[in-house]
């Protein structure tokens, strides 16, 4: 049996699986679907065509599945986005903001104050932390950790079982702003298994190589081979790893 709270405001084409809270002030839009025994916590909005996968849980303030909007000088000019999927046993925290157009996998956690932008994907039992900025176009495979307060650039790749410590900065950008890239933008590459410490900058187009570490403060300038430690500002090699331990910086 479903549970509603006061003061709702819910489409007739929304469609509600068994077992379901929602909480006080819930707006559902158009063709929402909800999977069974989800939770929706106080004073969130889930917007047009979302859905919403069996035993997730979104927490209180959130505004789910918006549509992207661009600006008068926004070089990326955005179009309607089919709906925002969610997968089952999601987690998602307080005041998060997910557009439309972007996936979230199975057993996903998205904490307080972050926000997922369009054309995204979060993979299965991904952490997406505190008040993390996810850009557009971008994916984060399977079991990654993006540690709080960082800035996940657009078009980056960050592949299965990566760990971001905290405020780590990505870019895609090599012009800042000042002119179009040629080549368009271009987001690092982290690959499977790699560490980036906390603070650490990376700059556009960079590859992080499999199961290699990036000590806290570094600034990537230059690509990171696989299965080494690289330190400093500018980030160099300064050893490899044995790939049978796990060592650490």
């Amino acid at each position: 049996m479903t549970r509603v709270g006061h003061n709702q405001s819910i489409a007739e084409t929304v469609e509600i699986g068994a077992g379901c809270v929602l909480g006080d002030n819930i707006v559902l839009l158009d063709k929402v679907v909800l999977g069974d025994n989800v939770y929706i916590g106080h004073n969130t909005v889930v917007h047009a065509g979302t859905k919403v996968g069996d035993n997730t849980r979104i927490e209180d303030n959130c505004c789910i599945g918006r549509q992207p909007r661009s600006g008068m000088r926004s070089r990326r000019k955005v179009q309607e986005m089919p709906g925002l999927v969610i997968g089952s046993e999601v987690t998602i925290g307080c005041s998060v903001v997910l557009y439309a157009g972007s996936v979230v996998g199975h057993g996903a956690m998205i904490a307080d104050l972050a926000s997922v932008r369009e054309r995204c994907e979060v993979g299965e039992q991904a952490i997406v932390g505190r008040n993390v900025m996810v850009e557009c176009n971008a994916r984060i495979g399977a079991r990654s950790v993006i540690q709080t307060g960082c800035h996940i650039t657009g078009d980056i790749v960050i592949e299965e079982d990566v760990f971001l410590g905290a405020e780590v900065t990505t870019m895609n950008d090599p012009y800042m702003g000042r002119r179009p890239s040629p080549h368009g933008y271009a987001g690092p590459t982290i690959k499977r298994g790699a560490s980036v410490g906390s603070n650490s900058t990376i700059l556009p187009g960079r590859v992080i190589g499999e199961g290699s570490m990036v000590g806290a403060g570094a600034v990537v300038v230059k690509d990171i081979p696989p299965h080494t430690v690289a330190v400093g500002v500018p980030a160099v090699v300064i050893k490899s790893l044995d790939t049978e331990r796990k060592d650490v910086v």
